[in-house]
C-alpha cells in the first residue's frame, strides 16, 4: 500500500520526468528531422516517407534520451522541494531515508523496464522498419511525386519527365517525353530527348539502381550550337536513373534483434549488445546519482546543481563510449568494464546519499 506521502512523491516525479521528456523529444526532434531532410536532399529515400522515417527514427532515439530524462527529472523534482525546505520541514517530521527510496525504487523499475523494452526491443525494430519503408519507397522513387500530365523533375538532376498517364503502384507509364543534359568530355552540352509511347519503372536485385524501360519511340540527341543533330527510332530504350545514394550513418548491425547480435561474433555485434544490456544499469545508476545531487540549501543557485549534473552525465556517457568503442575495434572482447563503470557509478551514489542521511555525531563543548 502507498501512503499520501509515496503518492506526492510519485505524482511530482511523475510529473517532472514526463515534462523533460517532452521538451527533450522537442530538442531532439529538430535535429532529427534536419538529418531527415539531409537525406532526403541526397535521394537516399523521397519526401513522401519523410514523416514516417522521421517518426521511427525518434523512437530509435528514446533509448539514449531516457535515461538522461529520467536524471534531469529527478533532479528538478527533489530539487525544488529542497529550495522551498519541504523536505526539511518531513526530515523534522521523522521521514528518513527510506522515506525517499520507496517512491524512487518504483520510479526506477518503471524506467529500467522503458528503457530495456526500448534498447532492446522497440528501437532495431524502428531501424528496421524505417528501413524497409525506404527500400520499399525507393522501389518507385521517381512515382512518389510523379503526376500525370505534370512536368516533374528527375532525382539527381536526371532532367525532367512527362507521362499521360500512370499506373496505381508507379510502376507502369503511358506515354511518355525526358529531356536531360548532359555534357561532353569537350564540354560541350547536348540536349536529350526521349519519347515512348509506354514504359516500365524496375531496379535491380539490391534497390540500388533505377532504371526506366521504354517502348517504341524516338530519341534526338540535340547538340547546342551545331547542326549535327542525331535521331535514332527504338524498340525498347533502357536509362539509367540516378543511383540511390545511401545514408552514411546507416547500421545494419543496429537493425539485428538480441538472439541474432548474441550469434554474431564480429566486434561491432559484441559491442551493440553491450550497449544495449548497459543503457538500464545506466539508468539505473543515473536515478541512484540524482538523489545526493539534488540535495541543496534554499540560498543555493537553482541551476547551480543541474550544471554540474549534466557535465557528469555527459562524461559518464563519453566513457560508456569510449569502452563501446573498444569492442567495435577489437581491442577488447568483453563489455566488463562498461558494466563494472555503471555499477561503480551506482555504488558511489548510493554511499554519498547514505552518508547524507547518516546520523551525527555530537559536537564536544570546548571547556
Amino acid at each position: 500500500m502507498l501512503s499520501i506521502l509515496d503518492r506526492y512523491f510519485l505524482r511530482e516525479l511523475g510529473q517532472t520526468i514526463g515534462a523533460t521528456v517532452i521538451v527533450l523529444l522537442v530538442i531532439m526532434a529538430g535535429t532529427t528531422f534536419a538529418h531527415v531532410l539531409e537525406q532526403v536532399a541526397k535521394g537516399s529515400f523521397p519526401a513522401s516517407v519523410m514523416f514516417q522515417v522521421l517518426g521511427l527514427n525518434m523512437v530509435d532515439t528514446m533509448s539514449s534520451m531516457l535515461p538522461l530524462a529520467g536524471f534531469l527529472g529527478v533532479l528538478q523534482s527533489f530539487g525544488r522541494m529542497y529550495r522551498e525546505s519541504e523536505m526539511h520541514v518531513l526530515a523534522s517530521s521523522g521521514m528518513g531515508m527510506g522515506g525517499l527510496l520507496k517512491p524512487m525504487a518504483i520510479v526506477a523499475i518503471v524506467m529500467v523496464g522503458l528503457v530495456s523494452a526500448v534498447s532492446m526491443w522497440l528501437g532495431p525494430m524502428a531501424a528496421r522498419t524505417s528501413d524497409n519503408l525506404v527500400q520499399a519507397a525507393n522501389r518507385s522513387i521517381i512515382a512518389a511525386g510523379l503526376d500525370a500530365g505534370r512536368f516533374t523533375e528527375l532525382p539527381g538532376k536526371g532532367g525532367i519527365i512527362l507521362v499521360d498517364s500512370l499506373s496505381r503502384d508507379g510502376q507502369k507509364l503511358g506515354r511518355t517525353f525526358i529531356a536531360a543534359e548532359r555534357t561532353n568530355k569537350d564540354g560541350s552540352l547536348v540536349m536529350k530527348m526521349v519519347t515512348g509511347q509506354h514504359g516500365d519503372l524496375y531496379s535491380n536485385s539490391d534497390s540500388s539502381n533505377r532504371y526506366l524501360a521504354l517502348y517504341d519511340g524516338w530519341q534526338y540527341e540535340i547538340p547546342l550550337g551545331a547542326d549535327n543533330w542525331r535521331r535514332m527510332q527504338y524498340e525498347r530504350n533502357d536509362s539509367a536513373l540516378s543511383s540511390i545514394q545511401s545514408d552514411d550513418e546507416e547500421d545494419p548491425i543496429h537493425n539485428l534483434d538480441m538472439l541474432e547480435l548474441m550469434r554474431n561474433p564480429t566486434p561491432d555485434a559484441r559491442a551493440e549488445f553491450a550497449w544495449r544490456t548497459v543503457v538500464p544499469l545506466m539508468t539505473l545508476a543515473l536515478l541512484m546519482l540524482a538523489m545526493p545531487l539534488s540535495r541543496q540549501t534554499p540560498r543555493e543557485p537553482r541551476y547551480g546543481r543541474m550544471l554540474i549534473a549534466v557535465l557528469g552525465f555527459f562524461l559518464y556517457y563519453n566513457l560508456l563510449a569510449l569502452c563501446r568503442g573498444q569492442l567495435a575495434k577489437g581491442h577488447w572482447h568483453h563489455p566488463t568494464p562498461m558494466w563494472l563503470l555503471s555499477l561503480a557509478l551506482f555504488a558511489i551514489a548510493a554511499w554519498s546519499f547514505r552518508n547524507q542521511y547518516a546520523a551525527r555525531s555530537p559536537r564536544k563543548a570546548r571547556a
